[in-house]
């Protein structure tokens, strides 16, 4: 198969779609690879290295488009990239469609085949192609909250963790999944006074295993969500329903009872974000501010360090992504049918139920198309 990645031209985007060692692996595997030149230039990769691994470097975006039978990027397509889409062409991404209606009008439209890393179930409930991007950006959203905690950047001032005779910074965490698990880790690490919200009590009790009791948790309740935001200095929205909107559980009348300077980290916010009051930004601009409560809602956030997560994502997608090159998406679905769970579009139809409901679009079950 004819595998392509091009440069990521979402705003300050630098990750790419492969390693030249995930390059490497494809060409091995009998597949011709085509990379634009300069895609991995913002992960640290040079078009040296890629040529090296066996790939065709590209002069422009559009000659990999036209060529490629399976693209391999990071983030969803932008608008200007929608024309380049076509019948057949097996789209292997990030997609995150439930809020983004143009993209799958689009992919739609075109009968692009899409296959969204986030919505690929493995057998035991995981997520591995969001695993890794989950876990760098839990562990992110407390560096990137304890520097707009600091008042040149419009915080209130509180460190983390306090010195001695001083209050630790209250770190209030909704969803205690990969996203939440990880910011707690890091949160817990740094020294703050940590409360973590979910609706399993399962993962927290593991959590109040994990953490001998020094970590608060508390079960998701909209009483107990409105009391924790009153003492939060941090707030991290870490909730997921794959292929779904997020669940808005932070109301625009919360903010009004939060400290003023406090933060909102709202690492949902690729499938709409959990609080009421957020909307996409990006990293050269994070950060805006309602009734007094700050919210960072940077869109990619694992692109501000695009080195590990470049290398954590294809180390993760690699082995799919060989799966379906080497048989075709209709063969690998049929053989490994955790794989139908990623077919978001096929042959003009929404085959991912979250999706189609998030959207009230039709939905067609993939088993039945293929």
């Amino acid at each position: 198969m004819k595998i392509g990645c091009v440069k990521e031209i979402k705003n300050n985007e630098y990750r790419v779609g492969l390693t030249p060692a995930g390059a490497k692996a494809y060409c091995a595997a009998g597949h011709d690879v085509y990379v634009e030149s300069g895609a991995g230039n913002g992960s640290g990769f040079t078009d040296g290295e890629y040529k090296d691994a066996g790939a065709v470097i590209c002069g422009t975006a559009k000659e990999v488009w036209d060529t490629c039978e399976m693209m391999i990027k990071v983030k969803e397509p932008l608008p200007e990239e929608y024309p380049l889409f076509r019948d057949g062409l097996i789209l292997y991404t990030y997609l995150h469609l439930a809020a983004d209606r143009p993209l799958t009008e689009a992919l739609i439209a075109s009968g692009v085949k899409g296959v969204a890393y986030e919505t690929l179930i493995e057998k035991n409930g995981s997520i591995p192609l969001l695993t890794p991007m989950s876990q760098i950006a839990g562990r992110l959203s407390i560096q990137e909250g304890a520097k707009y905690l600091e008042k040149p950047f419009g915080g209130s001032g509180v460190l983390l963790s306090g010195v001695p005779g001083t209050p630790k910074a209250n770190v209030v965490i909704l969803g205690a999944g990969v996203v939440g698990s990880n910011a707690c880790k890091i949160a817990v690490g740094m020294g703050a006074h940590v409360t973590i919200l979910d609706i399993s009590l399962e993962r927290l009790a593991a959590l109040d295993d994990l953490y001998e009791n020094r970590v608060q948790t508390l079960y998701s309740t909209d009483e107990n969500i409105r009391a924790a935001l009153k003492e939060a200095d941090l707030v991290i929205g870490s909730v997921l329903i794959p292929g779904r909107s997020a669940p808005k559980l932070v109301k625009k009348e919360y903010l009004k009872s939060m400290k003023p300077g406090s933060l909102i980290v709202d690492v949902a916010i690729d499938q709409g974000g959990c609080c009421e009051t957020s909307h996409v930004t990006y990293h050269d601009d994070p950060v805006f501010e309602v009734d007094g409560v700050n919210h960072y809602c940077v869109g990619n956030m694992p692109g501000a360090v695009p080195r590990t997560s470049t290398i954590a994502l294809c180390n993760a997608t690699l082995k799919y992504g060989l799966m379906i090159a080497g048989k075709g998406l209709e063969n690998a679905c049929r053989d490994y049918p955790v794989l139908c769970s990623g077919v978001n579009t096929y042959g003009g139809a929404v085959t991912c139920k979250n999706v189609a409901e998030s959207l009230d679009l039709d939905y067609k079950d993939i088993h039945t198309l293929l």
